[in-house]
Order: C-alpha cells, then structure tokens, then sequence
C-alpha cells in the first residue's frame, strides 16, 4: 500500500494581510503571490494560488506560511 502524500489548503484572510509577503518567501511549493487587486486598507495581500496546484506542486498544510504571518491572516487546513 503506498503512503498517502499530506494534502491540504489555506485561506489567507485579503483585509488582514498587510502585504509583507512573507508567506510567499517560505512555501516550499510556491503556491502563494501577491494579488492583483487591493484590499480595503490600500494593500495588495498574499493569495493562495490553489487553482494551479498540480500534482507535484500542491498545498502540503506544512504550515509555515500561517507560523510566519505576523497579522494571522493565515489559517491553514489538512485534508
């Protein structure tokens, strides 16, 4: 039987983010940029890119994105 690969999602909350983008310097994956859009607060937040995921590239809920944000902006979800 093979071993299951961890899976998982975040959401990134866009009126908390303050566009530091720390979370993008530490996925391992690169599944977090910038938006293209501002929020309320006149940022442009982190956006989790799960729409592109593929199979060698995906969300492995490693958490470090959420342990990193200073504004927890980030919740992080196994599956």
């Amino acid at each position: 039987m093979a071993k299951k690969e961890k899976t998982g999602r975040i959401t990134i909350d866009r009126e908390l983010c303050k566009g530091c983008q720390l979370c993008i310097s530490v996925c391992p994956n690169h599944l977090i940029v910038v938006s293209d859009r501002l929020n309320q607060k006149g940022y442009y937040p982190a956006e989790f890119t799960e729409n592109e995921t593929t199979e060698d590239r995906r969300c492995t809920a490693c958490a470090m994105c959420a342990t990193i944000c200073p504004d927890l902006a980030i919740e992080v979800y196994r599956e």
